[in-house]
């Protein structure tokens, strides 16, 4: 072959691939901006709303090692309960193992005004308790004001802090 023929067909593959590189599509990555205080979130929204009614399914049926596995002890764990001091885990898995286990009826366990606000792994659950407690023949009614602080964790949704206050009384 001569110089000019070699020539030629460098040129007409240098060009070839040139414009094969130049109709190359260009992919961008859209970076998706998450508003923790504004973003509803609503699969991690259905996903408390599914442990909140598991919780009283698992409270109706005495299971209290089941409610005590929806907790995340930890040395992180806090309670608030009527105006006392803050405990831990210890404390609260004590309480909720004297207080459901030994519940012999639940006659009425509604979550009145439940508000589930969700900060992506993190979930705060507030509502009014409307819990008629059965202890033998005596019967409790538990209108509180409660807030439970989730975190999703590999094992699901736990409890990592409760806090409940007497629900103030409506004068009329």
């Amino acid at each position: 072959m001569n110089s000019k023929m070699i020539f030629a067909l460098i040129m007409i593959f240098g060009i070839i691939i040139t414009g094969c590189k130049q109709t190359e599509e260009k992919t961008e990555v859209e970076e998706v901006k998450v508003d923790l205080i504004n973003d509803e979130f609503p699969e991690q929204k259905a996903e408390v709303m599914a442990l909140m009614d598991e919780l009283t399914e698992t409270i109706k049926s005495g299971d209290v090692d089941k409610l005590i596995a929806f907790h995340a002890y930890g040395p992180k764990f806090t309670e608030f309960t009527g105006g006392g001091k803050r405990v831990g885990s210890k404390e609260n898995e004590e309480t909720e193992r004297g207080i459901f286990g030994n519940v012999t009826e639940v006659v009425k366990f509604n979550y009145d005004d439940l508000k589930i606000a969700v900060y992506g792994d993190v979930a705060n659950v507030t509502f009014h308790s409307d819990f008629h407690l059965k202890f033998g023949e005596d019967e409790a009614i538990v209108n509180d004001q409660i807030t439970l602080l989730l975190v999703k964790t590999d094992a699901g949704w736990k409890c990592v802090h409760e806090h409940h206050s007497p629900l103030n009384k409506e004068e009329g």
